[in-house]
């Protein structure tokens, strides 16, 4: 069956597979696995995202992102539905943004919702939709388990990332000294957590994120990250590709301090990926990611997080990259977008052979 899928990112945040965003990083791993599979992808995104497929560009608007901005954002993202809507046959519009509930499109198209971030941000209209044809996914077990019923929710799809196909007995890379905290900064990842454990642990800190421009986060950087930066506390740029890699596999380990429940984190999958093992606050799903005294050290405080940060050593690299292999594979992840495509397809009158 040759499907046409429609994926509607977040209108802040680019989409491309060096992108800071675990969301915009699912929605480009499944546009580049539809465009390789023969099926027509179509991405509205921000103009300077990469996309596989077909790009309808919507224009970032300028910093700092306030609520007039968000709200040309959102108006942007709208008429590109609309249009996009008019000029295809779409099978499945698949929306991946917080605020998706703002700019759904008609009644006459099947959507899928996927809820990347604590079921609590979103609005209550979003998670117990009224709309028919809708249907929502969590990607974990613990983010489904807090979710309101609905007939709308479907079964979590986890989340999945890039695996080295290489066997597990290859040598693991040379473990540097410091800790890192990679991703999106801002209050609720705790990062200022992850510094004061690191600088107990005496521990340098490696700190390689992003800091996008709404007015809390640049507010959070310039007063709790950037005046301690120094000789412990180093922050770098967003990496990607193979540069992240080799900064994930050479960390004596990751550290996720999020302060929120976190639905899932690409991030530390990665990092086990990388034979890098995790030490977390136990918050959300990061129990169902890290295995606690074999892939990483759940915590509680920063009290805990800093004598963790310090026993990591004993951890083996390899069980990390096998743990990773066996539960995280992109593939798998991929595999189980593909089937609900199918089925709502199925459901909503495509047939094999029909024209995309």
């Amino acid at each position: 069956m040759k499907l046409t899928v429609l994926n509607v990112a977040y209108p802040l945040a680019p989409v491309g597979p060096h992108e800071v965003g675990g969301a915009e990083q699912v929605l480009s791993r499944l546009d580049r696995a539809l465009t390789r599979a023969g099926h027509n992808s179509i991405v509205i995104a921000t103009s300077d995202s990469t996309v596989y497929g077909r790009h309808v560009a919507i224009p970032r608007p300028p910093a700092p992102y306030d609520h007039d901005a968000i709200a040309r954002a959102r108006q942007s993202c709208r008429d590109a539905l609309h249009a996009t809507l008019s000029a295809h046959d779409v099978d499945v519009v698949h929306m991946h943004g917080i605020d998706f509930a703002e700019y759904l499109p008609v009644p006459n198209v099947p959507v899928l919702a996927t809820l990347h971030l604590p079921i609590q941000w979103y609005a209550p209209r979003a998670v117990c939709p009224a709309r028919p044809a809708t249907w929502l996914n969590c990607v974990s077990q613990t983010q489904h388990a807090v979710c309101p019923r609905s007939p709308s929710l479907i079964h979590p799809i986890g989340n999945g990332v890039t695996i080295d196909d290489r066997p597990d007995d290859r040598p693991s890379a040379k473990k540097g000294r410091y800790a890192l905290v990679l991703g999106r900064i801002c209050p609720e990842k705790g990062v200022h957590i992850a510094m004061n454990a690191a600088a107990r642990a005496r521990v340098p800190l490696v700190i390689a994120g992003k800091v996008f421009p709404y007015p809390a986060h640049l507010k959070y950087f310039e007063h709790a990250v950037a005046p301690r930066l120094g000789s412990m506390h180093c922050y770098i740029e967003p990496v990607s590709g193979k540069r992240k890699h080799r900064i994930l596999a050479s960390a004596r380990c990751l550290i996720v301090a999020s302060l929120v429940p976190e639905t899932s984190s690409l991030v530390a999958m990665e990092a086990l990926a990388a034979g890098t093992p995790v030490v977390a606050l136990a918050n959300g799903a990061l129990p169902e990611i890290i295995d606690h005294d074999k892939t990483g050290l759940l915590v509680s405080d920063e009290d805990e997080m800093a004598a963790a940060i310090g026993e990591v050593d004993r951890l083996s690299p390899q069980a990390c990259r096998t743990a990773a292999r066996e539960r995280f594979d992109v593939r798998h992840m991929i595999d189980r977008y593909f089937a609900v495509y199918e089925r709502i397809a199925r459901l909503y009158g495509h047939r094999p052979g029909q024209a995309a």
